[in-house]
């Protein structure tokens, strides 16, 4: 999948990150929303006049000097309830989304979080079946690893191996990275960059922002309407134009 990316300088664009999408109950790392509670974020942004889609979607539209009605959808992790809780409410809302996942881990749970349950993540069969229904899927490195502590060999796996073996199991390019932890050093951006990614998302990258290390907003099951409208009002702020996003 190819996804412009020019050189001409303008406003970050708002893209939410979300994990999981079910049962909040147990969630000490606070990853979860509810299916009611994404439906109710999806109904606000389109009050807003903002449409949910992929960051493929919304970084040609951007390209082509358009797309501010636009907001990126972003879901972390491959969790398997993104079958069952969050594809119909997209669908429901016209909405597309990233869905970045571990092709090291397909199948498995997240192991990597040492509290809170266990979440089943996608088979291989889940990650194709949701390509299939029209989501963008993305890289979250092989196995979940924070790639600022990675040794070389490591950073080359997470990055390039990653993205060959998402290339292999869905017969086709795979154009979009995001950070484990959202940590992010020069280094790594180097690595995802060179490994032929067209964009990655970070969440906080501070002066490496761009399109190999865009911010994201974190969204969760505690972001009511008042809350959701700040943080979508106190990004555009924060924020300072940079170059590679028009």
């Amino acid at each position: 999948m190819s996804v412009p990316v020019d050189t001409a300088t303008g406003p970050v664009p708002w893209v939410a990150m979300y994990h999981s999408v079910g049962d909040c109950s147990d969630d000490p790392y606070r990853i979860t929303v509810t299916p009611e509670r994404l439906d109710r974020h999806l109904t606000l942004l389109a009050r807003w006049g903002l449409r949910g889609v992929s960051l493929a979607e919304l970084l040609a539209a951007r390209a082509r000097g358009e797309g501010r009605d636009l907001a990126g959808l972003t879901f972390d992790d491959g969790y398997a309830d993104f079958l069952t809780g969050a594809l119909p409410v997209l669908r429901r809302h016209g909405c597309t989304a990233t869905l970045f996942v571990l092709p090291g881990r397909l199948g498995g749970d997240n192991a990597w979080d040492p509290l809170g349950p266990r979440r089943p993540l996608l088979t291989a069969d889940g990650v194709r079946e949701a390509a299939a229904r029209g989501v963008e899927i993305g890289s979250h490195g092989l196995t979940h690893v924070d790639l600022t502590r990675a040794d070389d060999r490591a950073l080359e796996a997470e990055t390039a191996d990653s993205r060959a073996a998402l290339a292999e199991l869905l017969g086709t390019d795979v154009a979009g990275f995001c950070y484990p932890y959202g940590t992010v050093d020069r280094r790594a951006v180097d690595a995802v960059r060179d490994a032929g990614y067209a964009y990655a998302c970070a969440i906080d990258p501070g002066p490496l922002t761009g399109p190999h290390a865009l911010p994201r907003v974190h969204v969760g099951q505690n972001d009511t309407a008042a809350r959701l409208f700040l943080k979508h009002r106190l990004h555009r702020l924060r924020r300072r134009p940079v170059a590679g996003l028009r």
